[in-house]
Parts: structure tokens; sequence; C-alpha cells
């Protein structure tokens, strides 16, 4: 596909300094100065800081997506603290972000609509129809129609966080978009070291925490802003493979080919390790089982695609199995680390929770398993669309079990809750949309030359780490799915860079064939042009 844009003509002739727009301008200063005049000092801070935040994002939307990343955790603590408010700080930097972005196309006459790849596109509208569909007869459209939003929501940020302009110089274009990646990986990067520390200072410097986080015997389990351990782990797994990956593309760019001669060590991967350390600490305090595997499992496939050969990959891979199961047969491991590590199979264990004797030692277990036993009943009697998509809470009464009369809000697993709520033709459309996204990862990872290599690697560890925590849990809460639809946007700007380098002919060499299958076209890499 041609990686270009459409011009939208707009009617209104708006532009930055048009005495429409100056008016406007000093509407604003007069209304913030008399607000800053006449309101209490904590009001008047706060209009100060929200004018400050507007006119930033004003001038640069990419300021509101960093700051929509940062806010975006805080719902959870927002809504214990408001009440169970309907929106949160995120959501709102959200739509201020995408208003201002949409407000410079007016203002430069224009509307520019990147063409989205198809290859994520069609995957994800699917995905998205299918939900839509299962919500006719659904319990509660307005469940279903957040969830919607969710995932419109995906596309949006993935779509923003890839904007980038379109000069006629493909050099231009090429630096662009290597400036739109930094941009948006710092703000990931950000955004995750912010809840990593947060969960560092509840761990053991804050001295005090919920009583049922307790752990060996005077910490206790770090959660960030997000209430719970597991979507707290969940969301620094899907941060610390990228941080990871920029190490990996920061060592690939130091150590260069030539004779093994060391550059000097790029600032980059100083940042990232440091990062990284922060990232990891974080995650092991969380002591979330489910995502210490999801991690592990990320890091894992990250060692399988480092080697440009596969079979040093499987073999990078054994190795370093055979490292972690020496280190936890030998002891070498914490006691306390090692029986969390082995008692994991527990939480996956299959087995019939109706007439089981509920006992302290056994009951989350049980729980999970009972919700588990109430999506596959919904999935029996609805199993082509489900009981309607994000519909599992509204519909759990009817089908759960004696003992476990309360929703835990999901299955628990989300493949199981994605088959209860759209049914076989929405898991499928999910698996779908998860197998196209990994096979372009691996088509960037096969084509990059670092450091963006690197990144692309971070961004596979990511992806298989959701996939394997969703065994145990659902990350689509609290805005994870913001921090995911950048996450997306790297991804698409890495397909762009690649094709750039490919057409150009300057960083890598390819043969005929290799250029025809550069990552996010099927075009060769010759055709490529600015069509304007």
């Amino acid at each position: 596909m041609r990686l270009s844009w459409q011009r939208i003509p707009f009617p209104l002739h708006l532009a930055w300094d048009t005495p429409l727009v100056r008016l406007g301008w000093l509407a604003l200063a007069g209304a913030a100065g008399l607000g800053l005049a006449i309101l209490p000092l904590p009001a008047a801070g706060l209009l100060l800081a929200g004018t400050t935040i507007m006119l930033a994002v004003l001038i640069e939307p990419l300021i509101g997506l960093a700051l929509t990343l940062l806010a975006g955790p805080f719902g959870a603590l927002e809504n214990v603290i408001l009440g169970g408010t309907s929106i949160d700080s995120g959501q709102l930097l959200l739509v201020l972000t995408l208003a201002a972005w949409l407000a410079r196309g007016v203002a430069r006459r224009e509307i520019r609509l990147p063409r989205v790849e198809r290859a994520l596109a069609i995957p994800l509208g699917l995905f998205v129809g299918v939900g839509v569909i299962s919500l006719c007869g659904a319990p509660s459209l307005t469940l279903g129609f957040k969830e919607v939003l969710k995932w419109m929501q995906v596309g949006l940020v993935a779509w923003f966080a890839a904007d980038t302009p379109q000069p006629r110089d493909s050099t231009q274009t090429a630096a662009a978009v290597r400036t739109r990646l930094k941009l948006v990986t710092a703000a990931v990067l950000l955004a995750g070291s912010c809840q990593a520390l947060i969960g560092i200072w509840q761990f053991g410097l804050r001295g005090h925490g919920p009583e049922h986080f307790e752990i060996l015997g005077r910490f206790f389990r770090a959660y960030g802003t997000f209430e719970q351990p597991n979507p707290f782990a969940g969301y620094l797994g899907l941060t610390l493979p990228i941080a990871v990956g920029i190490g990996i593309g920061g060592l690939g760019s130091t150590w260069g080919k030539k004779a093994g001669i060391r550059s000097q060590t790029p600032r980059s991967l100083i940042a990232a390790l440091i990062i990284a350390a922060i990232l990891s600490a974080a995650l092991l305090m969380s002591w979330s089982r489910g995502g210490w595997l999801g991690a592990a499992s990320g890091l894992t496939a990250m060692a399988f695609f480092w080697p440009r050969k596969r079979w040093m990959g499987a073999l990078l891979v054994l190795t370093l199995a055979a490292a972690g199961l020496g280190a936890l047969q030998s002891g070498l491991l914490p006691d306390q680390f090692a029986a969390r590590l082995v008692g994991f199979a527990s939480d996956i264990q299959v087995q019939d929770a109706r007439g089981m004797d509920i006992t302290p030692a056994n009951y989350a277990v049980l729980e999970r398993t009972a919700h588990w036993q109430a999506a596959l009943s919904m999935a029996d009697e609805f199993p082509w669309l489900g009981v309607g998509f994000g519909n599992y809470e509204a519909a759990y009464s009817d089908y759960a079990l004696l003992n476990w009369p309360y929703a835990l809000g999901h299955a628990h697993n989300y493949y199981l809750n994605l088959l209860a709520e759209a049914g076989v033709a929405g898991l499928a459309a999910y698996l779908l949309l998860w197998a196209t996204i990994i096979w372009q990862t691996a088509r960037v990872i096969r084509f990059a030359s670092y450091p963006l290599r690197g990144l692309a690697l971070g961004l596979m560890g990511a992806w298989v780490h959701l996939s394997v925590h969703h065994l145990v849990d659902k990350l689509y809460v609290n805005n994870i799915y913001l921090h995911l639809g950048a996450l997306i946007g790297i991804l698409i700007l890495l397909q762009r860079d690649a094709h750039l380098v490919g057409a150009a002919g300057s960083a890598t060499s390819l043969d005929a064939e290799e250029t025809r299958l550069l990552p996010g076209s099927w075009l060769p890499a010759e055709e490529y042009a600015d069509p304007n």
C-alpha cells in the first residue's frame, strides 16, 4: 500500500492569525484572568494549570498524547476519590488532543487523512463490527457501546500517534517519521516509569498499605494508581519490553559489524537500561504471577527473534530456559519468590468449582474457576455472537454458580470472556487481529536495522506479554488500551520507516523480492512516492 495522504479541503478559511482567532484568544485570556482574580487559591491554581495544558495541547497536539498516556492510569484512583465518575482525566485529555489535532487541520484549511495500513485497519474494523453486531439483544447496550468505544479509541490513538507530515522530499519524510517515533516512544516510557516509581514507593517506602496486599511480613504489593496489582503488572509488562528493546537497539548500534569496534555508548542505551531496571523492580514488587509469566514470555519471544537466524534464537531460548530452571532447582532464588512462581500452576488449573469445599487456601482459585465456568455456560447458550460485547458482568447472574453470586467484572481469562461476550465470531476476529499485528511486527524485525530493530523486538515482547497475561486476566481496563493504541502507532511508524529506507536504498541492501515484501506495503519500493 502506498503511504500517502489524502487531503480534504475545508470550506472555512481559518488560520491562527485571523481576526476571529485573535478574538478567541483574547476572550480565553480574559476569562482566565477573571477566574484567577475571583476564585479561591486552589481553584485558581487548577484553572491556571488547565489553561496552560489546553494552550500547550492546542499548540502541539503530541503534548496532549503524552499527557493522555501519563494521566490514563490515574482513572481508577480518580474513580475512588470522586465516587464513580464516568469520565476521567485521561479521557478528557484524549478528547482535547483529538480536537486540537482536528483544529490544526481546520486552521490549515484542510483535513489530512493518512491512508491507514489496510493490513491493520481491516482486522480492527472487523473485530469492532462483530462486537457491534453482538449487541443485538444484549442485556446492556450501555456497557456494550463502552467496550466498542474502547477499541475505537485504540484505532484513533494509533492513527494519531502515526500522524506525520508528508513533505515532497523523501529525506524529510524519513526524518519526520523518526522524530515522531522518538517522541511517541518517549511518551510511552515516561508514563510507564511514572507508574513504576509510584509502585516502588508503595512497596517499601510508604510504610503502610491495604492489609490484604501485605507480603513478606513488612512490605506491600505495588499497584500504582490501578488500585489492583494485577492490571498494574500487566501495564508494566507492556512497557518493559519497549525499554529492553531500545537497549538491544543501542547495543546493536554500539557494537558494529566491523571487527567488533565499539563506538561511544549512546545515551539512549543508558537511559533504556535505567528505565528497564525501574520497570523490572516495580513488576517484581507487584507480586503478580500473571504479570511475571507474561513478562517472562514476552522477553523470551524477544530472545527468539533477536538473532537473524531462527535456529540461533531457538538455542538462545533453550539456554535461558535451562538457566532459569537451574536457578529455580538449585535454590538460588529466594524461597518466597520461588514458591510464588511454582504456585502459578494453581492459577490455571481447570476443575469443577461446583460442590468443592471452599477454604482460604483455595478461595482465589475456585473463584476464578467459577467465573470461567460461567463464561463457558454463556458461550454454550449463545455460541456464535455471545451475550453481547462488554456484557459479561450484566449477564453473569443468570449463569453464576451457587456459591459465587457476585461478578468480578470479567472472567479472568480474556479469551473465555470474549467467547462469552461475542461468541466464536468475536473470538475469531480478535485472534485474526492479533495474528496480523504479530505478523506485521515480525516482518519489521526481519527488515529493520538497528537501533529500530530493537524497538520492533520490544513490540513483539509487548504483544506476547499481553497474549499470555490474558490467560488469567483482562488488561483492557483503566485506559491501558490507550497505551496499547500508542504501541500500535509505533508499529505503523516502524513500517513506514522500513519502507522509506528500502525505497531510498540507503541503509539496507535488499534484492527485488525483499523490496517487494517491505513491511506496510505490497508495492515495489520504487513506487513509493508523494502523490502531491
